[in-house]
């Protein structure tokens, strides 16, 4: 993601009903929801799917703002991982029918769902 053609990033080609930006947001956003309904006791929601896709095009500032919180999210989901004095098969407490462990295969699940249609956005971009 940090090499992407930036001048693509809010290009569409046919078959795929988003751009490269309105991918990459979803997933941070979809992310952060993890984040923070495994450490927040007062989780709120989002709204599906108004919440997790944008809804105007990215500039390079914000695009690269994504890309940022993206990889912090991800470095946050990393610490969990192997933060060996955290049980990811036990009950989250605020919320005792998910674990941590459901969490992160939820998210792992969805990035391999929409990295495929992201590299063929890059790749038909490209030209």
């Amino acid at each position: 993601m940090t090499d992407f053609p930036l001048e693509t990033i809010n290009n569409k080609v046919p078959g795929i009903p988003h751009s490269p930006w309105f991918l990459v947001e979803h997933m941070r956003r979809a992310q952060r929801d993890i984040i923070e309904f495994i450490n927040n006791p007062n989780y709120r929601e989002m709204n599906w799917p108004e919440d997790y896709w944008p809804t105007a095009e990215a500039d390079t500032y914000t695009w690269k703002q994504s890309i940022e919180g993206f990889f912090a999210d991800r470095k946050e989901l990393i610490r969990l991982v192997e933060d060996d004095s955290i049980d990811l098969f036990a009950p989250i407490a605020h919320a005792p029918d998910y674990t941590i462990f459901r969490e992160i295969i939820l998210m792992a699940n969805r990035h391999s769902y929409h990295t495929g249609p992201l590299l063929y956005l890059k790749r038909a971009l490209e030209g």
